[in-house]
């Protein structure tokens, strides 16, 4: 799941470390594994030449300053994900803490490693480890208001990707629809920060936002004396976009007279101010955006049918958050990293919230989510949410504990069949084949897994967090036929 790292093992108990080494081995990982005290000691570590995608320190039984390791740790290593063994009763995470230190620690467990916490704790140091290298792509290669809403790994947010992709440089205008909240001026940004014209400004006019009366004078400016109060000339949003892009959001809610000018512009490539008998020629590509249905306003004479075709050119369609509710988990992570990227603050949502959230409608959609992720935040910060610390309409998991996750696959797409974070097996007295019981319990998980995924191996492997070809290996080991 770390793919080409190494989960480096802090433990001074031996017994202790060759069992974290057998476990990790047998679940594919690479590992590394020092006496705790040891590396400490050391001037310089031994594993440099090697990449460190999780580490795990034993702190049971030991007096060592749990902060002090962790300062050591960042130093050594900068912000690697920490899956923290230790007597739970007697090891503190105090909110004196570094906040950004104690941000390291993904997850915790008493004593020892269990099977199905180890997998969570993976789980979360990829995603930890996703979202930090997210963060440094961002701040080195585009501003951060950027692709914020176009995360997501399910077929209908790819497809909206791969549309962008083909008319980005292309100079025809664009129509987005899609409901509030979903996008659609990430959308126009991304757009136009990828065409030619992006040295050129991108301007946005809410057609929803400006009363009509004034919406022509917005859209191309006044000349003096034009109407009372027009003490100056003023330039529109047509002049101040000249060679960029005009992004007109919620085109639908334009009345029809301020319709017909627009389709002027776009037919003859000129415009006249309010008061004014000059031609400007105007040079600007038109995305326009509408969370209505244009054609059921045209049968209704409430949208002129001629700048509908003028304007749809190349639809773009946003899917609801509802729709791929399977992003949200990688949204959630997306914007954790643009609060911390922004230094707002940092939370986590543990995986009882995450599926909690997967089944809300989410009428808002991704601003809905976003707001959301920015409350809890200022509510927990540096916390981590379980889902009985989210507002009662977010709540649709019952759970009795916090981390107690029921897992009836049947019910959504985004919720994968899951070992709860806290099941523990218990040992029967006569003993157990652990290698039996590890292996039983690992067919099971790639039969839900391929269930889930109507038998699709890609897909399968996603879910289980390990390549395909690993998958394939473990489906001819256990006899597995593809779907």
């Amino acid at each position: 799941m770390l793919n080409d790292t190494y989960i480096l093992i802090l433990d001074d108990n031996e017994e202790s470390q060759k069992s974290s080494e057998v476990i990790l081995n047998f679940i594919g990982e690479h590992s590394i594994s020092y006496g705790l005290s040891q590396w400490l000691s050391a001037e310089q570590s031994r594993d440099m030449d090697k990449t460190i995608g999780m580490i795990i320190l034993s702190l049971v039984n030991t007096d060592k300053n749990l902060e002090k390791v962790l300062k050591k740790i960042h130093e050594t290593y900068g912000f690697t994900p920490i899956l923290l063994l230790s007597n739970c009763d007697s090891v503190e995470i105090t909110e004196d803490f570094d906040p950004h230190v104690k941000h390291m620690i993904v997850a915790r467990m008493c004593n020892e490693l269990n099977y199905s916490d180890l997998n969570d704790a993976i789980h979360r140091a990829q995603r930890y480890n996703e979202s930090r290298e997210q963060m440094n792509q961002q701040s080195n290669r585009r501003p951060a208001h950027l692709f914020r809403s176009l995360v997501g790994t399910s077929r209908l947010i790819k497809s909206v990707r791969t549309m962008m992709s083909q008319v980005a440089d292309k100079d025809v205008t664009v129509l987005i629809a899609g409901e509030s909240g979903t996008g659609k001026e990430v959308v126009a940004r991304n757009l136009h920060y990828h065409s030619a014209r992006r040295e050129y400004p991108f301007v946005p006019v809410n057609c929803g936002a400006i009363p009509s009366e004034l919406l022509e004078s917005e859209l191309f400016g006044h000349e003096k004396g034009a109407f009372t109060g027009a003490v100056n000339a003023r330039a529109g949003r047509f002049e101040l976009a000249e060679g960029g892009t005009l992004f007109l959001d919620e085109i639908g809610d334009m009345p029809l007279h301020m319709q017909v000018k627009i389709l002027r512009v776009l037919q003859e490539k000129s415009y006249e101010r309010v008061g004014g008998n000059k031609f400007f020629k105007t040079n600007v590509r038109i995305i326009a955006a509408t969370h209505r249905n244009l054609e059921e306003m045209i049968e209704q004479g409430k949208f002129r049918e001629d700048l509908y075709y003028r304007l749809n050119v190349f639809p773009i369609e946003m899917p609801s958050l509802r729709e791929r509710s399977e992003d949200i988990p990688l949204l959630i992570n997306e914007l954790v990293a643009k609060l911390e990227h922004e230094k707002r603050g940092s939370i986590r949502f543990n995986s009882v919230a995450i599926l909690s959230l997967c089944r809300h409608p989410w009428h808002g959609n991704v601003r809905e989510l976003a707001n959301l992720v920015e409350r809890m935040a200022i509510m927990h910060p540096f916390g981590v949410v379980g889902v009985q610390d989210l507002p009662a309409k977010y709540r649709h998991v019952e759970v009795m504990e916090e981390d107690i996750v029921p897992a009836p696959a049947e019910e959504s797409s985004c919720e994968p069949t899951v070992v709860s974070v806290s099941d523990v097996a218990l040992l029967p007295e006569n003993g157990i084949d652990l290698k039996e019981y590890i292996s039983g319990l690992e067919l099971s998980l790639i039969q839900q897994a391929l269930d889930n995924t109507g038998g699709v191996v890609a897909r399968a492997a996603e879910q289980l967090m390990i390549r395909r070809t690993t998958l394939v290996e473990k489906m001819k080991k256990y006899g597995l036929q593809r779907g």
